[in-house]
């Protein structure tokens, strides 16, 4: 099978290179950092720019006056409190 423009290949120390035509596509700068995740089966490779914008979009939603800390610690606890009672959900 004769490998396509988009193709990458694994080098010996796990590196791969971005095709320059993608480079080119998406403006990407040699030394630009950027953030690589597992979807499913796949790799996902962003900007951080990218991942930032997504994350303060998820939490945009979340009122100010609503601290998930908060939320958090109080999970935790129930959570103990369930484990040490032997209750279940």
């Amino acid at each position: 099978m004769a490998p396509t423009d988009n193709e990458v290949q694994i080098g010996a120390q796990g590196r791969v290179v971005i095709p320059a035509a993608l480079r080119k596509a998406l403006k990407l700068k040699p030394g630009e950092r950027l953030i690589a995740r597992k979807v499913g089966e796949s790799l996902v490779v962003e900007r951080r720019e990218t991942v930032e914008k997504r994350l303060w979009d998820m939490f945009s939603q979340i009122p100010a006056d609503v601290s998930l800390a908060d939320e958090l610690v109080s999970e935790r606890r129930e959570e103990a409190r369930r484990e040490i009672v032997g209750d279940e959900k």
